[in-house]
């Protein structure tokens, strides 16, 4: 069966004047993933989101949400946190909550259930009847946070949400878009910069550059395909000088080696020569690149061949 996408962008153009900041893109998007667009500031990511939330309008192109056209009544069916925060700083939490709930269609009674609902769960039940300008900059995140998921959207659009948390909130905030995605089944698009956080929550992702999709694709099947067979390995006693041809030898040092081979089919060759030998093997791992290796090379690669 052939995987649903909650959105399917097809050709999608957006020019400023003699800027195209997004360029012939298209993305399939599954439903119920973590999605990263990744890339640098200026890529084009927030472009795009733009278009997604139809705060503009694409140049050329077609985005297709949930199997429809897009249209202007699917924005209710869509959460947007930009990185750009916008909360009434004189407005009480529970107020504002409940007001921006019912923006989103809620009824009276349903905004107010889930308002106490998502306070209860972030342990903050005490905020409610606090203004916006007495809490902190994490805390407001929080009731961001908040404001974007009440009405359970299809899809839920975060531009950096783990900027200004610390470490206990950042885990919180990430075991609820978890249960979001696993639970009540709702597409999550994580727009970033930062390489590493991705590849902690993210199964699918797009690499954004100068307004072009330079890569697409799941997480581990594009760490596999960039691989550069680099093996690691510690062990204790003696390290055989002589252990084999086929690989050279990155770094070495506290027992522990990190290879280069020149085949992959070396690996177990090896591996066997190593068991062979009189060394202790603790651990012997293959290393994958970063998302934040493998994003550099395919831009400086890109940057090579225009």
């Amino acid at each position: 069966m052939a995987e649903a996408n909650i959105l399917d962008i097809q050709q999608v153009t957006k020019r400023y004047k003699n800027v195209v900041a997004v360029d012939d893109i298209s993305l399939r998007i599954p439903q119920a993933v973590i999605f990263g667009l990744l890339g640098p500031n200026g890529a084009g990511k927030t472009t795009l989101i733009r278009i997604i939330t139809q705060i503009i309008g694409p140049d050329s192109g077609t985005i297709v949400f949930d199997g429809e056209k897009l249209q202007p009544g699917h924005t209710a069916h869509i959460g947007y946190m930009p990185e750009e925060r916008g909360l009434y700083k004189k407005m009480k939490v529970g107020e504002q909550l409940q007001y921006l709930a019912q923006l989103k269609n809620l009824s009276s009674k349903e905004a107010k259930a889930r308002v106490i609902e998502w306070l209860a769960r972030f342990d903050i039940e005490d905020w409610r009847h606090k203004k916006v300008t007495d809490l902190s900059k994490g805390m407001q995140q929080k009731v961001q946070f908040i404001a974007t998921v009440l009405h359970q959207p299809k899809l839920l659009i975060l531009d950096e949400p783990f900027s200004g948390l610390d470490p206990v909130n950042a885990a919180l905030l990430r075991k609820e878009i978890y249960r979001m995605v696993n639970e009540l089944e709702i597409s999550v698009i994580f727009s970033t910069h930062r390489m590493e956080q991705v590849e902690e929550i993210c199964e699918n992702i797009a690499l954004i550059d100068k307004g072009e999709c330079i890569l697409d694709g799941k997480v581990d099947a594009i760490k596999q395909q960039f691989k550069k067979g680099i093996y690691t390995l510690k062990y204790s006693g003696e390290y055989p000088e002589n252990a084999a041809p086929d690989y050279t030898v990155i770094e070495q040092h506290d027992h522990t080696v990190t290879f280069k081979i020149r085949n992959e089919q070396f690996s177990n060759n090896l591996l066997k020569q190593l068991i062979d030998s009189d060394i202790h093997i603790i651990e012997f791992n293959e290393v994958l690149p970063t998302m934040n290796e493998i994003f550099i090379d395919q831009v400086m690669e890109k940057k090579a061949g225009e």
